[in-house]
């Protein structure tokens, strides 16, 4: 019963990729940044062999890694969430999602409104966190919806649950959604709830994510055509717009997603079992909140023994990201054009130095050999370089 965990820290990046600066982020580095704080506690990632991957010098190596351990450069011509999830899962994508840098066009939201009913505000590219500070009382007013974007590929909607039922608001992203095709085909309209009273607003767990389509068959469509599980823990299923995937267990932050995970591990399925955690990304990484960011790394590192400890014969997992985030990068509050990094674990993974891989997609190459499927994507396969032969040698 051959079972992958493969786990997704969104935007835990590990150094700057050489095409950094064409991407405005020059001397990016999530780790470095993220070393620097006395909160951050990672022994059982070091242990796998994070200090040992190549680039990495803000932590000391392992003398005896007990996992494989590389990074993987994204070959993609992005670095947001949608184009890392799909490289990851076998598709290279040459063409940049479409983006707003002055807001979207009159066409799309005059359809928009039209379609809701409700007027909109802002319209420009924003921090979801400023973006209800400055207009969460306008709409509070006037039911209007606030829209905004940023340097990724994003329709975001934000409302307040009291005024728009968060129901209500999924179904406004659908029908974002079903607008925004061809030429304004955004990677993911977003679902923004909100909270709060006399201007002091905070967003909710209640976050959900309408991705478009993958253009192409993904190694999650190749486990499940094979009859066996394709398991979707947080936002997978929102990435791949359901896909390939056997079942959906939506999250709302780290500690939930990490419980589900450890949940997961005890249960008899065949198949691949896909996380992503994403608070690194949206509560440190684009808040640029170093020490939380440091803090939610160490928790999540915490929970590895019992992960580790629950790892049956045939089980392999997998550790990566599908960008960086960098907390302490000051230019900008966006992604970060970063190399991610690849730990593997499992009671038939040898301790092994996985070099720089050309692409994420050589993850999902990996995924799909060790459980017996033909599916490569746009990826190589290193399982052959970290399984340990029948008789226990290397």
């Amino acid at each position: 019963m051959k079972r992958v965990f493969l786990v997704v820290l969104d935007s835990f990046g590990i150094g700057e990729l050489p095409d950094a600066a064409s991407f405005g982020d020059r001397g990016a580095n999530t780790l470095a940044s993220v070393a620097t704080s006395p909160k951050l506690c990672v022994p059982h990632m070091r242990q796998i062999g994070l200090g040992n991957i190549a680039g990495v010098t803000c932590l000391p190596a392992a003398e005896a890694p007990i996992g494989a351990y590389g990074r993987a450069a994204e070959k993609s011509a992005g670095k947001d969430t949608t184009i890392g999830h799909w490289e990851i899962a076998g598709i290279y994508s040459g063409q940049p999602l479409p983006t707003y840098p002055n807001g979207f066009p009159d066409e799309v939201i005059d359809a928009f409104s039209a379609a809701t009913g409700r007027g909109v505000l802002c319209n420009l590219p924003y921090s979801g966190t400023d973006v209800i500070r400055d207009y969460g009382e306008q709409h509070v007013k006037t039911g209007d919806l606030i829209v905004y974007t940023s340097a990724d590929s994003v329709f975001q909607i934000a409302a307040h649950e009291d005024v728009i039922p968060v129901a209500q608001l999924y179904e406004y992203c659908r029908i974002a959604r079903r607008i925004l095709t061809g030429r304004h085909a955004v990677g993911r309209v977003i679902a923004r709830p909100f909270v709060g009273q006399g201007g002091q607003y905070t967003r909710t767990g209640n976050r959900r994510d309408f991705s478009v389509e993958p253009p192409q068959k993904t190694l999650l469509n190749a486990v499940c055509e094979t009859g066996q599980a394709c398991i979707a823990v947080g936002k997978i299923a929102d990435i791949f717009a359901g896909s390939g995937i056997t079942e959906e267990i939506h999250t709302h932050n780290n500690s939930e997603g990490t419980a589900v995970f450890l949940d997961l591990l005890s249960r008899d399925f065949t198949g691949l079992c896909f996380v992503n955690l994403v608070d690194f990304d949206s509560q440190y990484g684009h808040r640029r909140d170093v020490d939380g960011y440091a803090a939610a790394l160490s928790a999540f590192d915490a929970a590895l023994p019992a992960v580790l400890s629950s790892l049956r014969e045939e089980d392999l997992l997998i550790i990566t990201a599908d960008h960086g985030c960098d907390p302490g990068y000051t230019k900008t509050t966006d992604h970060t054009r970063e190399y991610t990094p690849i730990l593997v674990c499992g009671k038939q993974v040898l301790a092994t130095d996985l070099g720089t891989r050309a692409t994420f997609a050589d993850i999902g190459a990996t995924v799909a050999e060790w459980l017996g499927l033909s599916f490569r994507g746009t990826g190589s396969s290193f399982l052959q370089q970290i399984k340990k032969s029948p008789h226990g040698g290397d």
